[in-house]
């Protein structure tokens, strides 16, 4: 059975599908519902006598409902789908996304393109019998367990929100330094943020934690990665320096201490919020900010609530964390240079 399972490609092991997978699944999400919202917001902002600003709502419209179709492609490109098992992801994703949302499409396409991928060339009705093998897993997992794995991260991502209502001090420091964690571990914080449905304050947290791993990444290891890893970090991903922090895990400690400080100042006296789509981007493409316009208006006091607490505030602090944790040893130069691929 290993044997066979290797021969088909099916690798069945957590990093496979809770890392790789799961960072694909962003990529679908970004394609789709967060750079739809993206163009349908700013045809929102454009006056309603000018054509363009109905055109981009329809388009950023088009891309969102095709949420489903590209969490298939996403995972199934992830999985190393062949051509026909990939193809066919489309529908189980479609499926997924309509009867579990999501966390339903996540799902439904990771078994289903496994199971494609068993079937895959091992008859001579492989063009028949591959995509409907792909589609009824994907559907049949759409129907019966989507709607409960859906709804049940919904009622958690509710918990969670409301929790952060109630008690804002002690909840955004903890969302703001697991999601912080998450956006920089080789973990997709956006799908995670996106199938809980974070709202609210809690998204206003989660969005200051992110924002301060990238920006503080970026500013504690200007020395190390210059102006290249400035930009690589502060508007790409943390990720990079996963190598680095697997070497030397105090230099994780700065951002995330920054996170954790900024976010409860920001979300009991500014009442800085966001959405689901913007809570786990942090500053990469600025869609973090974006969302945070999105959610609380277009005006100079968000405007400013942001350049604060996303990007200077978040800089300053793991500055000074960092510059102290340099002088006691515990962090060194060099302990967060960017391998050059």
């Amino acid at each position: 059975m290993r044997a066979y399972l290797k021969k088909k490609g099916v690798e069945l092991s957590g990093r496979t599908y809770l890392i790789t997978a799961l960072s694909y699944m962003a990529l679908g999400l970004f394609s789709s519902l967060i750079v739809g919202l993206i163009i349908q917001t700013a045809g929102e902002q454009i006056p309603d006598n000018i054509f363009i600003g109905g055109f981009l709502e329809d388009m950023g419209a088009l891309a969102m409902s095709l949420l489903g179709p590209a969490i298939g492609v996403a995972v199934a490109y992830a999985l190393k789908a062949p051509p026909l098992v990939m193809f066919s992801a489309v529908v189980s994703g479609a499926a997924g996304e309509e009867l579990g949302g999501p966390a339903g499409a996540f799902i439904a396409v990771l078994i289903s393109v496994e199971c494609g991928k068993l079937i895959s060339k091992e008859t001579r009705f492989d063009i028949l019998l591959t995509p409907f093998v792909t589609i009824a897993t994907g559907f049949v997992l759409a129907s019966t367990i989507g709607p409960a794995i859906g709804s049940g991260l919904e009622a958690f991502g509710s918990v969670i929100n409301w929790a952060t209502e109630q008690e804002p001090f002690t909840m955004s420091i903890l969302v703001s330094a697991l999601m912080g964690l998450a956006l920089t571990f080789p973990i997709s914080s956006a799908a995670i943020a996106i199938m809980l449905g974070l709202d609210g304050l809690a998204a206003g947290a989660a969005t200051v934690g992110c924002c301060a791993q990238m920006v503080g990444f970026a500013v504690s290891s200007f020395r190390e990665n210059r102006w290249g890893g400035l930009v690589s970090l502060g508007i790409g991903t943390s990720m990079l320096q996963v190598p680095n922090m697997v070497r030397n895990p105090w230099i994780v400690v700065p951002p995330t201490l920054a996170g954790m400080m900024l976010a409860p100042i920001a979300v009991i006296f500014f009442n800085m919020e966001s959405n689901a789509e913007g809570a786990g981007m942090g500053t990469s493409g600025f869609v973090g900010q974006i969302m945070t316009f999105t959610t609380m208006g277009f005006t100079m006091q968000v405007f400013i609530l942001i350049l604060v607490f996303h990007i200077v505030l978040p800089g300053v602090l793991t500055y000074v964390i960092d510059r102290g944790l340099r002088k006691s040893g515990r962090i060194k130069d060099g302990d967060m240079t960017i391998e050059q691929g």
